[in-house]
């Protein structure tokens, strides 16, 4: 079933990254977003409150983008991000089934697929997932939860496993957003070091607003109990992001590794396929990368304008 181009849309996770992107696109689109998050609606291990929200606001489709997010912090928090992830899509499914909701995007992770061989790039949706983090565990948890209700509950979800997107507004907890942080910080201190981990990873990076074009459009078109990939398709390491941000800097600015900001386990490379979803839906990304990385710089800079507390420390960390 494809839900109507004028939806009642419920986003999860409205103040977060992506939230404000999708709601904003939705809105541009002729949507009827309405956000909830920590501040405004309940908890994800707060069953009961999920189903009367759900019940009262009666939306039509459920974007799911509410969870734990940093795959850094998911080594230090197991339990909890497991919790969060799996048992918070349960609670939210719930809701939606007992609610009557038409259409649920379930976003979940390309962390999932963990470490794969050459050969196996670009990885298809059909792929094998081992997961190497708590948080891809605990995204693999979600969606057998939400296949289950699929399959069990003939609820229609569709499933997004989007690979790395970057973009304005994103946490200085995501290696992008703080390299662009800590280049700003030492403009502001007339040069200085950034230190950083791994650099030699290489990631599928796509804009956040291509990315949540994807997702608009597999609520509208997408397959029920499909999963699809939401990625660029290309690959950039670690270190070409960050000298690209260096090369747009007038600051001297020199780079040192940091052991402590280097993780358990590093996937080498993620490259992934679009092609289903260009099959189902249409959708390609359109905006370039060095666009994006202007726009996070330019973020970062207004950011450190409007700071109630400037950093004075000269050497800045960047994960």
């Amino acid at each position: 079933m494809s839900p109507a181009n004028s939806n009642r849309a419920l986003i999860t996770g409205a103040d977060g990254f992506v939230g404000p992107h999708l709601a904003n696109h939705l809105l541009a689109a002729g949507d009827d977003p309405i956000g909830t998050d920590l501040a405004t609606g309940p908890n994800l291990l707060d069953a009961q409150g999920w189903i009367d929200l759900v019940a009262s606001l009666k939306p039509r489709v459920v974007y799911h983008l509410a969870g734990w997010s940093d795959v850094g912090s998911s080594w230090k928090s197991p339990v909890m991000t497991q919790r969060v992830n799996a048992e918070g899509t349960l609670n939210v499914l719930e809701a939606c089934r007992l609610g009557g909701v038409e259409r649920v995007l379930v976003i979940s992770s390309a962390e999932l697929y963990g470490a794969v061989a050459p050969e196996d790039l670009p990885l298809t949706e059909t792929a094998p997932v081992r997961p190497s983090s708590p948080y891809g565990a605990s995204k693999q948890g979600a969606e057998a939860i939400a296949q289950q209700y699929v399959r069990g509950w003939n609820l229609d979800v569709v499933i997004a496993r989007p690979f790395n997107h970057i973009g304005r507004g994103q946490s200085v907890q995501f290696a992008v957003s703080a390299f662009a942080d800590r280049v700003v910080r030492c403009e502001q201190a007339g040069g200085g070091t950034v230190r950083h981990g791994n650099l030699s990873a290489r990631r599928d990076l796509t804009d956040v607003r291509d990315v949540v074009r994807a997702y608009r459009l597999l609520a509208l078109h997408g397959s029920p109990g499909q999963i699809y990939n939401v990625c660029s398709g290309t690959t950039i390491s670690m270190q070409e992001i960050l000298q690209h941000l260096l090369d747009h800097s007038e600051a001297e600015i020199s780079t040192e590794i940091d052991p402590d900001l280097l993780r358990p386990v590093e996937l080498p490379v993620l490259l992934g396929s679009h092609a289903k979803l260009t099959s189902d839906t249409g959708w390609e990304p359109t905006i370039n990368l060095a666009d994006t990385l202007a726009d996070v710089l330019a973020d970062a800079r207004q950011r450190m304008q409007t700071s109630q507390d400037p950093a004075t420390d000269s050497t800045q960390e960047a994960t």
